[in-house]
């Protein structure tokens, strides 16, 4: 993931920054417990292909 993307892109939802998981190819919104996936370098910010993270995850 490119570092000044990373710097710029927001939580399509409640417009909270997001945390890199690089493990886990995600892109995580602590606020809206929602993990937004990576797939090929391209960020996928959409909420229907977001994955729901239990209170643990999150």
């Amino acid at each position: 993931m490119d570092a000044r993307l990373l710097d710029i892109l927001v939580c399509p939802i409640c417009k909270s920054s997001l945390e890199y998981r690089k493990s886990a190819a995600e892109l995580v919104c602590k606020p809206c417990k929602l993990a937004f996936p990576i797939r090929d370098d391209i960020p996928i910010m959409l909420e229907e292909e977001a994955r729901r993270m239990s209170a643990d995850e999150a």
